[in-house]
């Protein structure tokens, strides 16, 4: 099963505390520091198992890279996609159009635990 942990996080020390998480719990991860290079990634790289989403990105908002490149290409119905924001609002908002909305601040263990739990979607 392809284990591919892509981080959409434009704060650093963040996107390594979550990819640390990850990988403790076998996890490959990638990270894309802000929108653009979030965007050619998603376009042109493998596709994940789980991406996590920062809404508030440079360049190109995590909103954005969700509705505009994710929501339209079929390759990432089979991808977990967990928003991450300090925005409770921006995360109702787009609650229905992911699998899980995480409010910041995000303990290592919560996301550590949830991902843990995450199956293929092929398997459910």
């Amino acid at each position: 099963m392809n284990k591919l942990a892509l981080i959409i996080e434009d704060d650093e020390d963040l996107a390594n505390i979550f990819a640390e998480a990850l990988r403790g719990i076998g996890f490959e991860v990638e990270n894309a520091l802000d929108g653009r290079i979030a965007r050619d990634r998603l376009i042109d790289g493998e596709t994940p198992f789980l991406i996590l989403l920062d809404m508030h990105l440079p360049h190109i908002s995590g909103k954005e890279l969700l509705l505009k490149v994710m929501k339209k290409d079929a390759r990432f119905a089979k991808s977990w996609i967990i928003i991450t924001t300090a925005d409770a609002r921006l995360a109702e908002e787009l609650r229905d159009q992911v699998d899980f909305a995480m409010i910041k601040p995000i303990l290592f263990g919560q996301l550590r635990d949830l991902a843990a739990r995450l199956r293929p979607k092929d398997e459910i």
